[in-house]
């Protein structure tokens, strides 16, 4: 079962546009995303989240999540390969025993 937004992509960047054009006409960021999420009727730490996702990824640029992605990405490969390197060894030293007459078996 895969897990659908509640709120659309659209509403979502919208609702963020919204708060970070008329900041200056409330008091506080919080009362413009209290009064922005009422008029949209969505919740207003949903909002507040996405704001906060918003600010990140402008000051990090477009291309930091795909960086932090293919990151991950590497230390995976990297895990694998570790475990693959690990397992190679003790095979290369199981058969190194065994083709040796000089060892004792195992």
């Amino acid at each position: 079962m895969s897990k659908r937004p509640r709120y659309p992509q659209e509403l979502r960047e919208r609702a963020v546009r919204l708060v970070q054009e008329h900041r200056k006409d409330y008091p506080s960021e919080w009362a413009a995303i209290t009064s922005i999420a009422s008029k949209l009727g969505i919740g207003t730490e949903a909002l507040r989240l996405w704001l906060r996702r918003a600010q990140r990824e402008h000051q990090h640029g477009p291309g930091a999540t795909a960086e932090r992605e293919r990151i991950r990405e590497l230390e995976r490969e990297n895990r694998e390969l570790r475990r693959a390197n690990e397992i190679l060894k003790a095979a290369s030293a199981f058969f190194a025993r065994e083709l040796d007459p000089r060892l004792p078996k195992a």
